[in-house]
């Protein structure tokens, strides 16, 4: 099966599920770093408050479980009227709360919502006056948010367990999008989902070091803290989650995000989670060590993916595509160690068998800069040609300056134009430096995700493991390797025509 299209394909599947208005992110401001922590280990999900109710046949139910609040109805976009039961603003406990999966039932975001109290940066020594709480959310349940300053906060020392399957995903969208009146173009509905953690950053305060407890930075997008001594925190379980028509800015250059991880660790299951019309990122790391594999960030306003504070994971099968409307960088990899040399170590996040396809126009798909060091292995990066041909919004790669470094194996790039050489040639010399990295013809752009014929004829990546243990070994560069590899099927929508958001 041939990879290489038309961009028309491309639009016309997209199209259907590519939500996201004008009002994303500036093209050259990285987003503020934050900061670092230490994780309880990893603790089972509570089991459910309440066992479950027999399905309904015929209007929704009467009440709310316990532990939520009846606000009303909701009339969804197949016309049924469901029950609305409001999280509280607060989940405190060990057990905390579960949201259950119940026929008739949606769960509503309404303001901050915070599960636990921040316990500090110090995993050895939390905080005796403050509370740590647990969330656990069923397979298949819905939560919506129906303004910007909706969003669900993780504190650190405390943890959020989504228990999604394939065919039923948790899903955290808008309340238009559960009515059915959201358009190709609709983002920044509600906040989005922050989860703060323990895990080092590298955006100290004076002159403490990168993972001690004491070093820590208020997240983007709301007053709360993240950062710490503990690079194996947990924050818990995420697993077939998916986010729609979040992201809100708060102020210029201080937006709520798809997903803001922020100092977490690398106890935290992540996996399995797209990202769909984020009106700022889709996913944004702030340092932290959280490695995460089977990504996809579709239809994104500012950058798919953004990294910056000291990040050091690892990121494995992931598919980023843009919606033609909209859309900046697909990767914008940043630090701050060239603005300060004590802030250190730099970000180093390792990226593998991702698959980005982007539009003309935005940004770079990779910027890298601030002094970060890069990874990536396995990559396909292409953009349609298009009506332009050259200068900005075209790129495969940019790098800003002479402190960023990177490393590129079994790498293909096919853009109109491959480098946007802003620091003498850098970014043309870092691809160069690499095994296996090739500059391929635009005549044969891809503009859809599965590997086709010029994908297979680069040798993948051969010592993965040596690179993280967290990564699988393949042999095949890209996300998707053929049309028999469906790990994106079922659980995501908007990649393909039969599936819209």
């Amino acid at each position: 099966m041939s990879a290489h299209n038309n961009f028309k394909t491309l639009l016309t599947t997209f199209g259907a599920a590519a939500a996201l208005s004008a009002c994303g992110g500036a093209d050259d401001v990285a987003s503020p770093g934050e900061a670092v922590f230490a994780p309880p280990p990893v603790q089972a999900p509570p089991p459910s408050q309440e066992p479950s109710d027999p399905p309904q046949t015929s209007g929704p139910p009467e009440d709310c479980p316990p532990g939520f609040t009846n606000v009303g109805t909701i009339v969804d976009r197949t016309g049924a009227t469901l029950r609305s039961c409001q999280l509280p603003s607060l989940i405190v406990g060990v057990e905390g709360l579960v949201v259950p999966a119940r026929e008739g039932i949606v769960y509503a975001i309404s303001g901050r919502v915070d599960v636990g109290q921040d316990l500090g940066g110090d995993v050895n020594a939390p905080r005796t006056d403050r509370q740590r709480g647990t969330l656990t959310i069923e397979a298949g349940v819905r939560l919506y948010g129906s303004s910007g300053l909706d969003y669900l906060v993780i504190n650190r020392g405390s943890q959020i367990f989504v228990q999604g399957t394939k065919d039923a995903p948790v899903i955290m969208t808008s309340r238009q999008s559960i009515e059915g009146t959201t358009t190709e173009d609709s983002i920044g509905q509600w906040g989005g989902l922050v989860i703060l953690g323990r895990a080092p950053i590298n955006t100290c305060a004076g002159t403490i070091p990168a993972g001690d407890a004491q070093c820590e930075a208020q997240v983007e997008g709301t007053n709360a803290f993240y950062g710490g001594n503990g690079p194996a925190d947990s924050s818990g379980s995420i697993r077939y989650l998916r986010v729609m028509h979040s992201g809100f800015q708060v102020a210029p250059n201080n937006e709520l995000n798809g997903i803001t991880l922020a100092g977490v660790g690398s106890g935290t299951t992540f996996e399995y989670v797209q990202v769909h019309n984020s009106s700022d990122d889709g996913i944004e790391w702030f340092g932290g060590t959280v490695n995460g594999r089977y990504l996809v960030l579709t239809g994104n306003d500012d950058d798919s993916i953004d990294t910056d504070s000291g990040y050091s994971g690892a990121l494995q099968f992931g598919i980023v595509v843009q919606r033609p409307n909209g859309g900046d960088r697909m990767n914008e990899m940043s630090d701050v160690s060239d603005r300060d040399p004590s802030l250190s170590p730099p970000s180093n996040p390792k990226i593998a068998n991702f698959t980005l396809v982007g539009r003309n126009g935005g940004g770079a798909a990779i910027l890298m800069n601030q002094g970060a060091n890069v990874q990536y292995y396995n990559m396909v990066v292409t953009r349609p040609i298009g009506s332009i041909t050259s200068g900005s919004g075209v790129s495969c790669l940019d790098v800003d300056d002479a402190a960023t470094t990177g490393r590129f194996h079994s790498v293909l790039f096919t853009c109109p134009q491959a480098f946007d050489d802003d620091a003498d040639g850098q970014a043309a010399a870092l691809f160069a430096a690499g095994t296996n990295t090739v500059v391929g013809d635009t005549s044969t752009l891809t503009d859809i995700f599965v590997n086709g014929a010029s994908e297979a004829a680069v040798p993948a990546y051969a010592d993965l493991k040596s690179v993280s243990p967290f990564f699988q070994q393949v042999d095949y560069i890209g996300a998707v390797r053929d049309a028999n590899d469906t790990w994106w099927q079922g659980w995501t929508c908007g990649l393909t025509a039969d599936s819209s958001c």
